[in-house]
């Protein structure tokens, strides 16, 4: 039982179990590249270079060069999810212990990625849906080049692939009514976009990793493109959880030994950067 104390870690299987579910589920987190955080934040530095490289002579002078060095923080934000249970789960053997925590786990990896998007995509605290100032302007809906007015996602595309001039475009994140307008396109009588009929999961669409959003707009065709490998992301530690038994936790009111009841709470440092916003474009129609 010990393995279930206040305050301890989840074993490393159900934590490795919960990296796995969080790429798996989340858009970002499944175009991008993970990058180890620190605690107080993390630093990434990128170069914009003033020239092309030059040939040189033998025995000819070199050039001057020239860059300029912007930094971007990768700041964690702290996260957290709980649930009461009934306070037998302290008196069950330790294996059911263990099956309780993984649907737990599978439970939390899937808000944690869909929160992740949430973030990190539109800048809201994912359980208000409200801007947050924590996050500020560190989303892609303030840095990304806007691309707007589009008569649908392919012409909105195409003008996103113009906008986006000094990167390559490697991915995108088509909203569930985009992905269901293209699923609908059809030329000649043939689907264009088979893979997206009947809101199917894609992992490539015209030579481009791609991924559909439940969290990208709930009702209008989006799409966000890019260069994803100019947006990183990471934990800062291990995911958290506590088996707390008094008290009241959740800020409800209601006593947990009053009631029975324990609390599980999952907590998790997570950050991401975005390292340019012109390496990405959000398309609208």
């Amino acid at each position: 039982m010990a393995a279930l104390a206040m305050g301890s870690n989840f074993p490393s299987e159900l934590s490795r179990e919960i990296f796995s579910k969080v790429r798996g589920k989340s858009s970002l987190a499944k175009l991008s590249a993970q990058e180890p955080v620190a605690f107080t934040g993390t630093d990434v530095f990128t170069f914009d270079f003033d020239h092309k490289v030059s040939v040189v002579g033998e025995n000819a002078p070199k050039v001057e060069g020239g860059a300029s060095i912007t930094p971007v923080q990768m700041k964690p934000v702290k996260v957290e999810y709980g649930a009461r249970v009934s306070d037998e789960f302290m008196y069950a053997s330790e294996e059911r212990q263990l099956e309780i925590l993984s649907a737990f786990v599978d439970g939390f990896a899937k808000k944690l990625a869909q929160g992740f998007d949430e973030m990190a995509l539109h800048g809201v605290n994912p359980y208000t849906g409200t801007a947050s100032a924590i996050i500020g302007t560190n989303n892609l809906d303030s840095k990304a080049t806007a691309v707007s007015g589009a008569t649908n996602i392919e012409s909105g595309m195409a003008t996103a692939a113009q906008t986006i001039t000094n990167y390559t475009i490697n991915g995108v994140i088509l909203s569930k009514a985009a992905g269901a307008e293209l699923g609908a396109l059809k030329e000649n009588g043939v689907s264009v976009y088979p893979q997206l009929k009947w809101g199917g999961e894609i992992d490539e669409i015209n030579g481009l990793r791609a991924d559909v959003n439940i969290t990208a707009d709930a009702s209008a065709p989006v799409a966000y493109t890019g260069d994803f490998e100019a947006f990183k992301w990471g934990f800062a530690r291990d995911i958290f959880t506590k088996v707390i038994e008094y008290g009241d936790p959740d800020n409800t009111g209601v006593d947990l030994a009053g009631s029975n009841q324990v609390y599980l709470r999952c907590e998790a440092y997570i950050g991401w950067g975005i390292m340019d916003g012109a390496a990405f474009a959000k398309v609208t129609e």
